[in-house]
């Protein structure tokens, strides 16, 4: 088995690979393109993400600039998904995104890790797990998803979290490590904010 494939079956690997390497600046040279994109140029950007990414379905919003250690060319973005500024994507291997769902300013999503055994990590050894987050979650500013994390359906992660283990669907969770503060509610059915009634006339 090649280092390349590798990437995709949790092994320890070479990321300093030649073939790995060539593959990969071919991406980052398109996501360079999509970063220097104007902001009058939406038309392009879409045309460039198509190009990019794995998978991206209609209605996405990715805000400049994007970090993507492949260029978005393991990510696989639903229907209608929203990013702000300075999504980070270590996609060494896959991302999946589900429908609907945001993204705030300042996020990271990582795929790769390294051995904790130092030894290992001198000769440059990589793994890489894949990252699956449901339709419809709201991931806050400056969360931190880690490798291997699965996030469910309808789930709001707090801003600054760092989520190390899975999220089951509908549920707040917040925090370093993140935990699961509460299920979504009556309340969050009458209420979007504090003491702030649903009105959408």
């Amino acid at each position: 088995m090649s280092m390349k494939d590798k990437m995709h079956t949790g092994d320890l690997y070479l990321p300093g690979d030649t073939e790995i390497l060539q593959a990969q600046m071919l991406c980052l040279e398109k996501l360079y393109d999509f970063n220097a994109t104007r902001p009058s140029e939406g038309a392009k950007r879409m045309a460039l993400l198509r190009e990019m990414f794995a998978e991206i379905g209609e209605g996405c919003y990715i805000e400049p600039p994007l970090r993507a250690n492949w260029g978005g060319h393991h990510v696989h973005f639903g229907k209608n998904v929203y990013a702000n500024f300075n999504l980070t994507l270590v996609d060494d291997t896959h991302i999946f995104v589900g429908d609907n769902t945001m993204i705030g300013p300042n996020v990271t999503i990582a795929t790769a890790g390294h051995p904790i055994l130092p030894s290992l990590r001198e000769k440059g050894y990589q793994y890489n797990m894949p990252v699956r987050i449901g339709k419809n979650c709201w991931i806050g500013a400056g969360a931190v998803i880690i490798p291997g994390v699965t996030i469910g359906d309808g789930v709001t992660v707090g801003a600054g979290s760092v989520v190390t283990r899975d999220l089951p669907d509908n549920v707040v969770a917040v925090g370093n490590p993140c935990r699961v503060l509460r299920e979504i509610g009556d309340h969050d059915r009458e209420y979007y904010f504090k003491d702030r009634r649903i009105t959408t006339d």
